[in-house]
């Protein structure tokens, strides 16, 4: 009997020491598609100076916010903001008070599978992370059609405000994602954001 109990309570070492070994359980990588962000401004081509708040959007609950602070990218017209660095100085832009960071990747988004830690930049007082303008960020610009079209092969690749990561496809500008934009829909219903997205929860995971 006292060796059987020896070898039991010598069997209960093993697994618990095997348990810790294995450290904690890591939560999975959320993957979503986000359908018709609205991201409005006032002013631009001439009617004045780019104005409005920012549509804030969290990774960690996949939705937009109204949060001050938790908030990890936010939207206006065909701006994309990341919750750190410095304002560049636009009107209604919300204060960063996160570490968040970005740079955008080329490839497939499924064949953006890590991190590049070297490439993150923050907003600052000269440029967003992601840059603004036709071509050199996540879109270009037609000006015969009028139309923003997101540029094949761009992913953002996002720090978010509390050092986890997240990658963005952006899909469409416009409402319900059309398959032709027509001048009706170019002119009315604009700055509809969708997108895929993933989410990695897990501190210090540099993959997808």
């Amino acid at each position: 009997m006292n060796k059987f109990l020896g070898l039991l309570v010598f069997t209960l070492v093993l697994l618990g020491c095997s348990s810790d070994d294995e450290g904690p359980e890591l939560l999975q990588v959320q993957s979503n598609t986000f359908t018709n962000l609205y991201a409005p401004q006032t002013g631009g081509q001439g009617q004045g100076p780019i104005e409005g708040e920012f549509t804030r959007f969290d990774f960690a609950s996949g939705n937009t916010t109204t949060s001050n602070t938790e908030w990890d990218i936010a939207f206006r017209g065909t701006s994309i903001i990341i919750n750190g660095g410095v304002s560049l100085g636009t009107t209604d832009e919300p204060e960063r008070t996160g570490t968040g960071a970005a740079y955008t990747a080329t490839g497939t988004f499924a064949e953006i599978a890590t991190v590049n830690s070297s490439q993150f930049v923050q907003d600052s007082a000269t440029g967003y992370a992601i840059p603004s303008g036709s071509g050199n960020g996540w879109y270009s610009y037609n000006p015969m059609a009028n139309t923003i079209e997101p540029i094949p092969g761009r992913i953002l690749v996002i720090r978010t405000r509390d050092n986890r990561y997240a990658k963005v496809e952006i899909l469409s500008y416009y409402k319900d994602v059309p398959e032709v934009i027509t001048p009706e829909i170019a002119a009315d219903d604009l700055r509809y954001y969708t997108f895929n997205y993933s989410y990695q929860p897990n501190d210090g995971t540099e993959s997808f």
